[in-house]
């Protein structure tokens, strides 16, 4: 009889709830990037940046996905995907891998209360989430997604593309520290990235980060998708 794998200790999960809410990366469909035509000049990337960031201010729902290549931590998260409310409240799936085992563990967040379900079992009360994270930063317009945007660094538009039949602007960034920090703490100096922004809505659809080696911790690439902006989500206790 195989063993059921074992249930990882519920703080720890909690701690790695806060990169699957920033960013909870589904590797968009994408056409191949489309250079300006003769005579076509790209729009600023700064000020591609501050459009985003005033139109992410305003979403109140959104459906996120988050790849991490490669996985690191104590917990290593591969894949993440959730639905989340601008008040914080949330539900989704989570892969992880317990040893060499990748497993799926579900999740619900409702106010600063919590619940997990791993692969065997039913729904177990996971206490105050707050305690480790405040999902309600994410859609924040002072500490979420939107003050990423603003705060970012050196925006240069490289070129247009397409997302998932969205028209985009893909622009290199710096990230700040500061910023990324409030929505996923422990993050290391030197972020630099990609984000793509909806050339009707200014709404980011999809970033990538990437995070620089230190200390011990390997380089990583962590790979962010939005849609359903504004789609009604209902969350309730299991």
């Amino acid at each position: 009889m195989s063993r059921a794998p074992r249930a990882l200790p519920v703080r720890s999960l909690l701690a790695f709830l806060a990169p699957l809410l920033l960013v909870v990366g589904l590797a968009a469909c994408t056409k191949d990037s489309e250079d300006p035509g003769p005579g076509e000049t790209l729009p600023d990337g700064a000020t591609l940046l501050t459009e985003s960031a005033s139109a992410m201010a305003e979403v109140e729902t959104v459906h996120i996905v988050l790849d991490i290549n490669p996985a690191v931590g104590a917990l290593p998260i591969e894949r993440a995907e959730g639905d989340l409310l601008r008040e914080g409240d949330a539900k989704g799936v989570i892969q992880l891998l317990a040893g060499a085992q990748l497993i799926e563990v579900e999740f619900i967040v409702l106010g600063d209360r919590a619940w997990l379900k791993y692969p065997t079992g039913g729904w177990q009360p996971a206490g105050a989430i707050t305690a480790f994270y405040d999902p309600s930063a994410i859609l924040d317009p002072e500490r979420g997604v939107a003050n990423l945007l603003s705060t970012s660094t050196n925006a240069t538009t490289d070129g247009a593309e397409e997302i998932d039949d969205v028209d985009t602007w893909r622009i290199k960034v710096d990230i700040d520290q500061d910023a990324a920090n409030t929505l996923v703490p422990g993050v290391p100096d030197g972020l630099t990235g990609t984000v793509w922004v909806d050339k009707a809505t200014k709404r980011m659809v999809k970033a990538v980060v990437n995070s620089p080696a230190s200390g011990s911790t390997q380089a990583s690439t962590i790979t962010l998708d939005l849609t359903n902006f504004d789609v009604p989500v209902t969350v309730s206790a299991p």
